[in-house]
């Protein structure tokens, strides 16, 4: 997965680097501002993908605590995968969702992630599009997604860690399995 990354953020560098240095001779900012301002949205996208390894870690977890035996686990883990995935507002946006389905969009796990890391990404970018619109007013239009949100994002994602952790162990403390 490090490979991967490292091999990915490689271009795009490369190209920002042109651009940093053009930028840099006509005197707009120096060095430091530049790689800060790099770095911001880098820990925001590792705060992101961080968290919600934890918390898809801690749901496996979870799953097995509250079930009797692994294959019951990964029966009820696969069926919430995959309502994750239709209602994590990639598939179908938030916006185009019908009304009576919207509340499940908020409990879901997966949106508050891909709100998080789109937001994060793109929610600053005021170029425009083919379209006539800059990227911010397509990401509130399409998705729903705004900028100064991010906030909240971010506390709901650490939030369904700890959720998910606190029901393990409440799970492994008041329930169980074994037969005697």
């Amino acid at each position: 997965m490090g490979c991967t990354y490292a091999s990915s953020v490689q271009p795009v560098v490369a190209v920002e680097r042109t651009v940093f240095y053009r930028e840099r001779a006509a005197g707009m900012y120096s060095a430091l501002p530049y790689a800060v301002g790099q770095a911001d949205k880098f820990f925001w996208y590792l705060f992101f993908l961080s968290f919600t390894m934890l918390y898809f870690t801690y749901y496996g977890m979870m799953t097995v605590g509250l079930t009797p035996n692994y294959n019951i686990a990964a029966i009820v883990s696969s069926a919430f995968y995959g309502i994750w995935n239709l209602f994590a507002g990639f598939v179908i946006p938030r916006p185009r969702m019908a009304v009576w389905w919207r509340w499940y969009y908020w409990a879901c796990p997966v949106s508050w992630t891909v709100y998080g890391l789109v937001t994060s990404q793109f929610g600053d970018v005021h170029e425009r599009l083919d379209s006539g619109e800059t990227v911010v007013e397509f990401l509130e239009d399409f998705f729903g997604f705004r900028h100064d949100f991010l906030g909240v994002v971010a506390v709901m994602v650490v939030g369904f860690a700890a959720l998910f952790a606190f029901q393990f162990a409440v799970a492994i403390k008041a329930l169980n399995f074994q037969r005697r």
